[in-house]
């Protein structure tokens, strides 16, 4: 998948920019607060309907206008088709998303047509954030690979949900808790079993990339399914239910899933360098590009924000090499156009754009200035 035409309005600084006949590496350089991130966003709009940055709609919204619209032309690489998609964020109205002419009543088919990988600042949460965070990483690789998982993901939280209903308001007898409670065994175990394909399947690929990046030997990376491995779900469920009457909630089970990532018998994100960290993330989001590529027909579409930031020349080239390797298609941003101009093989696509005060100027050379 690549996009070959993106139109934004209003999307926070950006009040128009027409951007066409987008190469395989398009590199956006200019000031810091010029823009460069606001095109990140309006591109991401396109694959999930809403900001990498906040949940928050409205400071992504013009401040000066009720909406933002975004509007691509994403192409199937492969075939050189490509579906017209638009996407457009009221304050005070529910969203409107298009895909290939339909109106859609949810998001979910536009991750499908635009799956997208996100490297910044915020990913160095993979390592040092919540296990929410690395189970919405893992969890992303199990819809793109797996066309069952969104099912069975959708109908385990929906029986936690009701589950935790019970337990708030004490009801921990009875057939109905006991009901709930075979189910969320059922569909904690089915969803484990997804998960934990996925993860074989991504651990050798993610030791490729990493080694390529850097100079880790004893890294680890583990899956914790969210309770003990020796034991049953079903059985935890109905051993705990006293005390998950007094917490008000489920202890165990897939929401409780994580990545444990660990270096030298300590947690990485407690000993490794910052420069060494955003490595391991990026080593982490190429994996993810680099396993969807091999099992599917289908390729990520990159976003990375500030990529000289904590890493040195050798290491961006590194980066930039698996990136291209991939033949996925990059946006990228940076302050100094020369820290990423010399980052990628001579025959390599590349478009240049300088972005200042909101707007968007295509450079005819991407030579140094």
């Amino acid at each position: 998948m690549a996009i070959r035409r993106l139109e934004i309005s209003n999307i926070r600084n950006i009040q128009q920019a027409s951007l066409k006949d987008l190469a395989l590496v398009n590199i956006f350089y200019g000031v810091n607060g010029s823009g460069k991130t606001s095109i990140l966003e309006a591109i991401h709009c396109l694959s999930v309907a809403r900001s990498f940055r906040s949940h928050k709609l409205t400071p992504l919204i013009n401040y000066q206008s009720s909406a933002c619209t975004v509007f691509g032309e994403v192409t199937d690489v492969a075939g050189g088709g490509f579906n017209p998609v638009g996407v457009r964020r009221s304050r005070t109205e529910g969203a409107e998303i298009k895909l290939a002419g339909k109106s859609l009543g949810s998001a979910g088919p536009l991750a499908e047509n635009l799956p997208i990988q996100v490297i910044n600042s915020a990913a160095f949460d993979l390592l040092d954030g919540s296990p929410a965070i690395r189970r919405k990483f893992m969890d992303w690789g199990g819809v793109h690979v797996e066309h069952r998982f969104r099912s069975v993901w959708k109908d385990t939280y929906r029986c936690l949900k009701q589950r935790n209903t019970l337990l708030r308001h004490g009801r921990i007898t009875g057939p109905e808790i006991v009901g709930w409670s075979t189910e969320l065994s059922r569909l904690g175990d089915q969803l484990d079993l997804f998960r934990t394909a996925y993860f074989e399947k991504f651990i050798p690929v993610f030791q490729v990339c990493l080694a390529r990046l850097l100079e880790l030997e004893g890294l680890q990376i583990h899956y914790y399914r969210g309770w003990d491995k020796d034991r049953s779900l079903s059985d935890l469920l109905s051993v705990n239910l006293p005390r998950e009457g007094d917490s008000g909630h489920t202890l165990v089970g897939p929401h409780r899933a994580d990545l444990r990532l660990r270096y030298q018998g300590a947690l990485a994100a407690d000993v490794l360098s910052r420069g060494q960290q955003k490595l391991v993330v990026c080593a982490l989001r190429v994996a993810q590009g680099r396993l969807l590529s091999e099992l599917s027909n289908k390729k990520c579409v990159f976003l990375v924000d500030d990529l000289p930031s904590e890493l040195d020349k050798g290491h961006r080239e590194a980066l930039c090499g698996l990136l291209e390797e991939l033949e996925s298609q990059v946006f990228v941003t940076c302050v100094d156009r020369q820290d990423l101009l010399a980052c990628w093989s001579e025959d390599t696509s590349i478009k240049l754009f300088h972005v200042e005060q909101g707007k968007v100027a295509a450079q005819s050379g991407i030579g140094p200035t």
